[in-house]
This record gives C-alpha cells, structure tokens and sequence, in this order.
C-alpha cells in the first residue's frame, strides 16, 4: 500500500533553475505569515517585493520576497496544512527557507563584509577578497521514529501539541553523528527506552524551520518510559484499534502511522 504525504518525491522541479516563460510568486512577512487569495498561496506572475529565485517547480519559475503590503496573511504552518497540493507546499517550504537564509546572510559571517550572490549556485559569497567565504542556505537533519513492540506503536506529546493529539518521535542530529545513533540518543533521551533495527522509510523537507526530516521505523528493545518532561510530556504505547488523535496526513510521522497500520492489516 502506497501511503502519501506532502513532498516532492514525484513532483519536476530544479531549484534555483530557470526553465520556463511561466513564473509566479510567493509572498511571506516578516512574522512567518504568508499572503493567500482566492487561489492560494501561489500567484501567477511577478511582484516587486518578490525577487529571490525559488527555482522551477511543475513548469513555473517561483520567486519569493517579503512584503509588508496590504495582503491576507495566514500563518505558515496551518497554510501548509490546508493547500496540500505538492506544488503549493514546495513553494511554501521551499521559498520560505531560500528567503530567510538571504535575508540572514547579507553580511559575512568570519568578517562582517557585505555578501553577494553566487551566480553558480544557491549560495552567497563574501565580497572581501581577503575573505571570500562562501555560505549555503542551512538544512537542519532530523530523525523522526515510530517505535513498534508487537502490536502496539509508541507515540507521544510535545507541549506544543493540540490538545489530545499524539505523534512520533523526532530529534535534530548532533555534528558528527549518524542518523541511526540519533534515533537511539533521542529516543533515550525524551522516553527513556531503548530500540533497536532502525528501518529508513522516508523523507520530507519541512521549514519549521529548516529541517529534512528523515524517517524510519525501529523495534522496542527494552526499558520502561519515562518522559523527559521538556520536550516531552506523556508518552504511550497504543494498539491500532485505540489511537490517539494523530497528526495531519500533510506530515511524514503521519505516513509512518499509516503505513504501520497498513501493515498490520494485510
């Protein structure tokens, strides 16, 4: 069984390319909103505030900028979880992303001089020529886990959920550190249980914020749960006929839900 979810896994586009005579655009303000009318989040052709190269996605060059003129701002996070076409969401997520690292990186970040976009590629470059650094936008690597033991799955809240809802577990890679030790480390860390056979699902960009959240399945393999009490504040193991309220289906731990589910009832 197919399970989808919001991504680009099937959909053309190049980023930072320019491969058509279509362009449309995508405005966001300085509070993370972004402008929608009747059409949505995407307008067809071009607006002044809107000059940073998103790249082509679907056969249309996306443009992105920030504005503060009179527009219906909604915030980011349920807009992308209402316009769940694949091209909407990779404008959103992926112009949101491309706009804030510009609007981050005007100056040097070893010596304070005036940055300048690089013609070649995403990045900008430091205009001192004793300096010349070269920066790119930042993409934060996660690890987000379903945790199975036989029948059940162990899922969790984070304070920042929706009342009653429960989801899987995630957590940001250190430096240096494989995405399968992170899956142990995190895990530990926010249930205190350990797992084992981590099993790669998928993947999915998400800019809250800035993350590529990778996804797998791994086994229960031993420990009693004990939340950390800071990022996470319950967690419980759930048989499929007595879920929780779970996620949207726009998000990857979501897909790992369903397709879990999937699974038990072939």
């Amino acid at each position: 069984m197919s399970i989808n979810f919001l991504g680009d896994h099937d959909l053309d586009w190049a980023p930072q390319q320019v491969l058509s005579d279509r362009t449309a655009y995508v405005l966001f303000s300085a509070k993370r909103e972004v402008a929608i009318t009747a059409s949505g989040p995407l307008q067809p052709g071009r607006h002044p505030d809107a000059t940073i190269l998103v790249g082509t996605i679907g056969g249309i060059v996306v443009y992105v900028g920030q504005s503060e003129c009179d527009q219906d701002w909604a915030p980011l996070r349920p807009s992308i979880r209402q316009y769940t076409d694949s091209l909407s969401f990779i404008a959103m997520s992926a112009g949101i992303q491309r706009l804030e690292f510009v609007l981050e990186h005007r100056f040097c970040g070893r010596c304070g001089a005036p940055t300048t976009p690089k013609a070649s590629d995403s990045g900008v470059q430091c205009s001192d020529a004793s300096c010349e650094l070269v920066s790119y936008p930042r993409i934060a690597p996660s690890v987000i886990v379903l945790v199975t033991r036989g029948e059940e799955c162990l899922l969790a809240r984070s304070p920042r959920f929706e009342p009653g809802m429960y989801s899987t577990l995630a957590g940001f890679l250190e430096a240096g550190e494989s995405a399968e030790h992170a899956i142990r480390r995190e895990i530990f860390e926010e249930v205190g249980i350990e797992v084992k056979n981590p099993r790669y699902f998928a993947t999915q960009s998400w800019p809250f914020k800035h993350s590529l959240m990778m996804g797998y399945f791994a086994e229960y393999a031993g420990g009693d749960i004990k939340v950390d009490g800071d990022e996470i504040v319950d967690a419980q193991w759930f048989k499929p006929n007595d879920l929780p309220q779970l996620p949207l289906k726009a998000s990857i731990s979501r897909a790992l839900i369903d397709t879990w589910l999937a699974g038990r009832n072939r």
